[in-house]
């Protein structure tokens, strides 16, 4: 990764917080290709809305990040998945577990001082934290936090 350059951005931070969202998104797309495969008809369409989600939100953080002075980080050939995906079931699961990482990545930049990005990550987080809780078929108290975050959970 080049470092920020420019008026534009106000140091790392910023450039940091899009890129591991952006890397969050190449994940999701991947991760839809192999769910996917196990989804029947329905969910498999619903998958393919997704993922075509993910390409769009892949390209909208490609240009913040070059219009920030920074290379864009590329996706990867392949990404270990958390778990095997080989049945409906686990596809699922891994949808939900994508869309989760998603809305982690996007949470990262509310804590941002920048208001403008700290309003495109409050906006972003929310369409991934609901397909998540399609995808898992109930919501979670505090989408993007880990379950058990907080004692009252």
């Amino acid at each position: 990764m080049r470092p920020a350059v420019g008026p534009a951005s106000a140091g790392r931070a910023p450039v940091a917080a899009l890129q591991a969202a952006l890397a969050a998104e190449h994940a999701a797309i991947y991760g839809y290709g192999v769910a996917g495969a196990q989804l029947t008809a329905a969910a498999r369409a619903a998958a393919l809305r997704d993922w075509t989600l993910h390409q769009n939100a892949r390209d909208t953080l490609t240009a913040m990040i070059a219009s920030l002075g920074a290379t864009p980080v590329a996706a990867s050939a392949a990404y270990e998945l958390p778990f095997a995906v080989h049945d409906a079931r686990s596809a699922r699961a891994l949808a939900a577990d994508m869309e989760d990482g998603v809305t982690r990545a996007y949470l990262a930049l509310v804590a941002l001082p920048d208001t403008s990005l700290r309003t495109f990550g409050a906006l972003a987080m929310q369409p991934p934290a609901e397909r998540a809780a399609y995808w898992r078929g109930t919501t979670t108290a505090f989408p993007g936090f880990p379950r058990g975050a907080f004692a009252h959970e």
